[in-house]
């Protein structure tokens, strides 16, 4: 058998304006991977920050953060649905789902060319992110999820106390 990847995906708000949440699902199950986390968040700017760092010290970051934070939708669209998928091949095989990140650019077929756009500021609606490769899955899903988020233990972890209460946390 080969080797497992995982790899995060993160269901925009766009995703959730435009009631496309299931659509998607349905799509990424012809990945043939398997969920083991799964939560809903409301992006602080400290997340943002950290899950677009190369991109923060850019003139347009503030327009990000605002379409990723769902901060430009009104209180209701702020959160995005992240999940962590298990599988072989899992970040190649949810990326030639999702499409290129260029909603424009992204074949018609594609999650992204399918349902893509590209609003005021040049920001992209792409509905979906997914992580590029092995290594960057690895820090998205430790920056989004701690390790009793997930149902099997995938990297290395320690447990630590924390306020007289023992949790497991990233080595």
């Amino acid at each position: 058998m080969a080797q497992q990847e995982y790899t995060l995906v993160i269901l925009k708000p766009d995703c959730i304006v435009k009631s496309l949440t299931g659509n998607i699902l349905t799509r990424l199950s012809e990945a043939h991977l398997r969920i083991i986390g799964c939560k809903v968040v409301k992006v602080s700017r400290e997340l943002a920050e950290k899950h677009y760092s190369h991109l923060v010290n850019k003139p347009f970051f503030e327009d990000l953060y605002g379409y990723f934070s769902g901060k430009i939708y009104g209180a209701d669209y702020e959160r995005v649905i992240a999940f962590v998928y298990k599988g072989e091949d899992a970040c190649g095989r949810v990326r030639r789902i999702a499409g290129a990140t260029n909603p424009f650019e992204a074949d018609p077929t594609t999650i992204r060319g399918a349902y893509g756009r590209i609003i005021q500021n040049n920001v992209m609606e792409n509905v979906i992110h997914s992580s590029d490769s092995p290594e960057s899955a690895e820090q998205e899903i430790k920056n989004w999820f701690l390790p009793d988020e997930i149902v099997e233990d995938i990297y290395p972890v320690r447990s630590v106390v924390e306020n007289a209460v023992e949790r497991r946390r990233w080595v």
